[in-house]
């Protein structure tokens, strides 16, 4: 059988992880260290191997676009693109006939089209698959906190993203109750209102997260801030954070100030077969990011071909990921949370702190 080989395109989320890889930036200031990422070329950083299920194998390349997310969103669209496409490139040169765009790569422009015409290899942002596996995890996690999605308060933040609106779309169909939260108030009436024909959902709309997360459940975060969004202040006991954006959506102040929340990273998959990396982006061994795992799926499966594009992904093409992921053996790999894993007793913790703080919570 042909093995079909991947690439995916990553990089630094912040100026922190460039001083990581080169040591001797970290004497120097922000501004310094930025200006040195942006004289640097696209480059391959590892090559991963070991990837194999009972049906296939596959293969790949780390390539990195040495800017962060600051960067990614801040400089001219058309010079970081031009970035992007030229690691694509070095991927294709490596033998890649499909490529994953990871992290803030996937959010520039046009969510990857602009990207794919101008390659001659596949490409995708991996978001379908993240999406299944955001809410395959945030639902596990509400039951593990005692919590049942068919009688919730289900909140989505970035409602009107691509992301957010197929994860709408699906917890829609199961949620007692939902509240949609972006910025642009037209286009959450818009979608609203073709959540309501679609499922029958009567969602709440707002752009004001505070207002959103007063009685809030269970927590989808999938905005492309650079700045975090949800403080401390703004969560209940008890509430289940499944946080897909990167860079993230909570405050870290939340993991040290409210032992009475669940905060879980939307996306983490174990891989099939004996993989490495050859490169640490902070997950246990044999682990990936959910956008990761849909590059190796599709080439896997042989479907060189562009799947995750633009800003309007479907349910269909959610459904189809999850069968081929499980198909092939990827699956949900425990929870983390702010780079650590998430054990069973922690979640008992949360579970009894939030019941004591309960008894006693007031609503501003």
């Amino acid at each position: 059988m042909r093995v079909h080989k991947f690439g995916f395109i990553i990089h630094p989320i912040e100026y922190e992880d460039v001083s990581r890889k080169f040591k001797v930036m970290q004497k120097f200031p922000k501004w310094v260290v930025e200006g040195f990422t942006r004289l640097l070329p696209p480059m391959k950083v590892s090559e991963i191997t070991g990837v194999r299920s009972e049906y296939a194998e596959t293969e790949g390349w780390f390539v990195a676009v040495p800017l962060t997310s600051e960067q990614m969103l801040k400089l001219p669209e058309d010079y970081v693109l031009k970035k992007i496409i030229k690691a694509v490139k070095i991927a294709e040169n490596l033998g890649a006939e499909i490529v994953g765009l990871g992290a803030m790569t996937s959010v520039v422009g046009d969510a990857g089209i602009t990207i794919a015409k101008n390659s001659n290899i596949a490409v995708t942002t991996g978001n379908s698959y993240t999406v299944a596996t955001a809410i395959e995890g945030a639902i596990k996690a509400a039951e593990l906190m005692g919590k049942d999605v068919r009688d919730s308060h289900v909140v989505v933040i970035g409602a009107t993203g691509s992301i957010g609106k197929v994860c709408a779309e699906i917890l829609s169909r199961d949620a007692k109750y939902m509240t949609l939260v972006a910025r642009n108030k037209e286009k959450l009436q818009n979608f609203r209102d073709y959540l309501m024909q679609k499922t029958g959902m009567s969602a709440h709309i707002t752009s004001d997260v505070k207002e959103a997360l007063e009685d809030a459940d269970i927590i989808i975060t999938v905005t492309s801030a650079v700045d975090t969004v949800i403080k401390p202040e703004y969560l209940k006991p008890g509430a289940v954070v499944c946080d897909v954006a990167r860079p993230r959506d909570v405050s870290k102040e939340v993991a040290d100030k409210r032992d009475d929340v669940l905060v879980i990273e939307g996306g983490v998959v174990e891989v099939p077969g004996d993989v490495d990396f050859h490169f640490n982006f902070g997950f246990p061994p044999k682990t990936s990011y959910a956008c990761m795992a849909e590059t190796m799926i599709l080439a896997m499966e042989g479907r060189i071909e562009n799947y995750s594009l633009g800003r309007d992904l479907t349910v269909e093409q959610v459904d189809e990921i999850a069968r081929l992921a499980k198909k092939h053996g990827f699956k949900l790999a425990g929870f983390r949370s702010f780079e650590r894993e998430v054990t069973m007793e922690k979640i008992e913790t949360v579970r009894k702190n939030a019941k004591k703080k309960l008894e006693t919570w007031k609503f501003a």
